[in-house]
């Protein structure tokens, strides 16, 4: 397609932000539709894990070693080792020499008990079978329909226990779906599971994009007959209009604190890059090119701006200070690298790159 962002009816694969990893469970909306997140292929090398059915799970409306086993391996990180004919509950103490035998490296189990007012409290307890060390274990008192999110909790730690790397089970996922001349923002888990819908529209809805603490979601909405950007609570459903200037307003992304966005509006020619208050009001502009600049995403320290510009002849990611300034080119293999996403902790830097073929790698 070609690269041409202000013909917003059509727009090219790279302004796209389809999924976005979220911070934060929201309330129970209709769960209309489904969609499942499959990891094909595995690590060089998986740390074996043995994951006891907890006690009590059998009667639960959720089987909580199933999610967190299937979290594990989705990661492809870690093996499942077979548990059958073995019992514990995060107050056993296990006999380390059987769970050895089995070639376990960690080994968890726990249990769900149901309480009177109707909630489930959830246990659990980690250990290293290699050096027959208690890793520790939490506690969670939820409602029913939030068993899912103390399984992802539960993932999360076990994760970070033995990598050193903090888990994303429990945080969510934000993605639109076309279903005839409908689009529908469908709120889910990290594992696509519990899909809610958000919100409807019979206009095109691209781009979410969580805010950091998780309660709000940016995306673009072309109800207007353009591209306007709205900020939408999460758990009211409530919506207010951030961006509506002349042209196209579109790209939202989050500073890390939450306090502004910067976003690529066409109000003054072409498309360029601005900051606007999480609040609303006049956004301030930070490039100033005469090409086209668009995608805009912050580092995790909010020092600096990754973006796509074709200053260059064709689309490259550029970075630049969070306060404007002049911009250095960051991507030189290809001549079409598009989507910049920085991991959480700043050494990465992810990209869609499109080869001579046309096929994206």
């Amino acid at each position: 397609m070609k690269f041409h962002p202000q013909d917003h009816r059509i727009t090219p694969n790279w302004q796209r932000r389809g999924l976005v990893v979220a911070l934060a469970a929201t309330p129970a909306l209709p769960a209309l539709a489904q969609f499942r997140v499959e990891v094909s292929g595995v690590g060089l090398t998986q740390l074996p894990i043995a994951l006891v059915p907890f006690r009590g799970e059998d009667a639960a409306p959720q089987k909580i070693s199933a999610i967190i086993r299937a979290d594990l391996e989705r990661t492809g990180q870690f093996r499942s080792v077979d548990p059958s004919g073995q019992a514990m509950d995060e107050t056993t103490r296990p006999d380390m020499s059987v769970w050895r035998q089995r070639t376990a490296d960690a080994l968890a189990g726990g249990s769900v008990t149901r309480l009177g007012d109707g909630r489930y409290d959830v246990r659990f307890r980690l250990w290293d079978v290699v050096k027959g060390q208690d890793l520790g274990g939490q506690g969670y008192v939820v409602p029913q329909a939030d068993l899912r999110l103390a399984a992802h909790k539960i993932a999360d730690y076990i994760y970070e226990k033995l990598t050193g790397e903090k888990g994303v089970f429990s945080t969510r996922l934000a993605y639109v779906t076309k279903a005839g001349s409908r689009y529908t923002l469908w709120v889910a888990d990290s594992d696509g599971e519990n899909a809610q819908a958000a919100l409807g529209s019979p206009e095109p809805i691209i781009s979410p994009t969580w805010s950091p603490n998780g309660s709000q979601l940016a995306y673009v909405s072309f109800e207007s007959r353009k591209p306007v950007i709205y900020v939408h609570d999460v758990a009211s459903g409530r919506r207010r209009l951030l961006a509506n200037f002349r042209g196209s307003n579109s790209a939202p992304a989050w500073s890390p604190d939450g306090r502004q966005l910067a976003v690529t509006l066409s109000r003054d020619g072409g498309s360029q890059i601005y900051l606007i208050s999480a609040g609303g009001g006049e956004p301030r502009r930070l490039t100033q090119s005469q090409s086209i600049d668009t995608e805009p995403t912050f580092s995790p320290d909010g020092g600096t701006i990754y973006f796509v510009s074709d200053r260059g002849g064709a689309p490259q990611i550029y970075r630049m200070s969070a306060s404007g300034g002049a911009a250095q080119r960051v991507t030189f293999s290809g001549g079409y690298n598009v989507s910049p996403s920085v991991s959480p902790d700043g050494r990465y830097l992810a990209y869609v790159s499109r080869s001579a073929a046309t096929n994206c790698r």
